[in-house]
């Protein structure tokens, strides 16, 4: 087992590429932190997971303040003792252009993906170094490379994220931890659900939509995402650091 024992918070694990994460750690042995915005959700997760015979709990958590991001980290240490592993996958999906875009549009997504994402970090990391090595592996996105049309406040922070990635692998390189991020393209999960709801279209013909924009000609699955995540915060991935993995289907070179 690539996880067997190793200690990792997932945060966003109520649906989703999270919950994909999830089931796919616990199957490579991992002890599991899942955080969501939607404490029931997080729990209905750990719950599946331990009927399964995996050790999982759930934590209901908003991580653009301070004390809940904090609180993930205390929980994990006070269940399990430590922490190897941290996946930032919890996203606000606020998608505007910059004339629709309002002062709390830009707190909102950014307060989430950006600055959650660097709060989280912060307090998971002293207890990652603690352990000599551990793998950090953020949620970018292939939004955070190309335009997209109304899409500025997402993609301006995932493109953050890009960065953060490249700093916190050289600041915690002397750590011995690897901090890579994974960009996905269209992925079937809920948010992509609550878009083609939005839309007032099928997922056939949402699908229809978005699989031309990639090479592949499909859109793709949570568990091939969470399949690129494993292999990065995994010891099949220890030489690779500072890096953004696609997992977009060839959507971005198309």
């Amino acid at each position: 087992m690539r996880l067997e024992n190793k200690i990792a918070i997932i945060t966003g694990a109520g649906a989703g590429i999270g919950e994909a994460t999830a089931m796919r750690f616990a199957e490579e042995g991992a002890r599991l932190v899942l955080a969501d915005y939607n404490g029931a959700a997080a729990e209905a997760v750990a719950v599946r997971l331990k009927a399964l015979g995996a050790d999982a709990i759930g934590v209901a958590s908003d991580i653009s303040k301070d004390e809940d991001a904090r609180a993930i980290s205390e929980r994990a240490v006070e269940a399990f003792g430590a922490i190897d592993i941290l996946v930032n996958n919890a996203a606000d999906f606020t998608t505007m252009s910059v004339e629709d875009a309002s002062v709390a549009d830009w707190h909102r997504v950014l307060n989430v993906n950006v600055i959650g994402t660097a709060l989280v970090s912060k307090y998971a990391i002293p207890h990652i170094r603690k352990q000599g090595r551990g793998a950090i592996v953020h949620l970018a996105s292939m939004s955070g490379i190309i335009a997209q049309p109304n899409f500025v406040t997402y993609n301006s922070s995932k493109g953050a994220i890009l960065t953060m990635t490249r700093c916190m692998a050289l600041d915690l390189a002397k750590d011995k931890i690897r901090v890579n991020s994974v960009c996905p393209g269209c992925i079937y999960t809920t948010a992509s659900e609550r878009e083609w709801k939005r839309m007032g279209i099928s997922k056939e013909e949402w699908s229809a939509q978005m699989a031309p924009g990639h090479m592949l000609n499909r859109v793709g699955e949570a568990r091939e995402v969470a399949n690129a995540i494993l292999f990065l915060a995994s010891e099949e991935a220890s030489f690779i650091t500072a890096a953004h993995l696609m997992v977009d289907g060839g959507y971005v070179w198309k």
